[in-house]
């Protein structure tokens, strides 16, 4: 990643030219990820509606103005994020950011689709999978709020010989340095994960038994329940441990429907 500008990545050459209806791609993102079994925070599904058809299916971590004109470059005609543009309780009125975001999607009347926790907790396909995926994790449990976080060991079997040790591994994989903190006493094999802000879960992964977590940020009681516990706790940044899932996803369902995909990174240093 760098600070340069959106990157392109999975792209799908499989193409129709009728495309899809918006409906069935709806409808096949919601059979992936069942969105009603979650209590969320914001609206999962369709939030933006558009053209009828879909050619073209641009995936992205968050719904900003940058993915939205990278999207339009591309000539898509959806648009697939894991942050949407509504949240519970956020300022309902459209002005700003918000009316510039929406004017671009409305004028080009494209579609845009946002899933929250039901992508994180798909398990294949989801954050929380793709991330383990990346990092030779293999999950054989779950924790936390709605099981959202998974736990495990290395796929291989083996242990990290030590906090250090898995940290840099961490830093290699997702190319970005990782703010660590605490150490076991021991080699590391138990490790839970959640992307993104799950910070507020290191006590319930301290209660699965787990030796080390793994999310995106941390907060300030999250450096003395390392100290304290023995657990090492690792924020690798809120963007880098969500891009995954969204390319993952898109893809599989451009793929079912013979819609063309393109996942773009729009980077984010948080």
């Amino acid at each position: 990643m760098t600070d340069n500008g959106p990157m392109s990545e999975s792209r799908s050459h499989t193409s129709s030219a009728a495309g899809a209806d918006r409906a069935a791609l709806v409808a096949a993102f919601d059979a992936e990820m069942q969105p009603e079994r979650f209590k969320d925070y914001g609206p999962n599904g369709l939030q933006v509606e558009g053209a009828a058809r879909v050619r073209k299916l641009v995936s992205g971590v968050t719904a900003s103005r940058a993915l939205i004109d990278a999207a339009i470059e591309a000539g898509a005609d959806a648009i697939f994020v894991h942050h949407g543009l509504f949240w519970r309780g956020q300022d309902a009125r459209v002005t700003g950011w918000m009316k510039e975001r929406l004017k671009r999607l409305l004028t080009r009347d494209i579609n845009l689709l946002a899933y929250h926790l039901p992508l994180d907790a798909h398990p294949t396909l989801g954050n929380n999978a793709q991330l383990g995926l990346r990092l030779g994790l293999l999950a054989d449990g779950r924790f936390g709020e709605q099981e959202l976080g998974f736990i495990g060991g290395r796929a291989g079997g083996g242990a990290f010989a030590d906090a250090g040790a898995l940290a840099r591994h961490l830093e290699l994989t997702l190319r970005r340095a990782v703010t660590h903190v605490g150490a076991p006493p021991s080699a590391i094999e138990r490790i839970a994960w959640c992307s993104g802000g799950a910070q507020d879960w290191f006590e319930a992964a301290i209660a699965a038994g787990a030796q080390a977590f793994i999310t995106g940020e941390i907060s300030e009681p999250q450096t003395h329940l390392a100290r304290e516990c023995g657990v090492a706790f690792y924020a690798c940044g809120h963007h880098a441990t969500e891009r995954y899932g969204a390319p993952a996803m898109a893809a599989r369902v451009a793929a079912q429907l013979g819609i063309e995909h393109q996942f773009i990174d729009i980077d984010n240093p948080a």
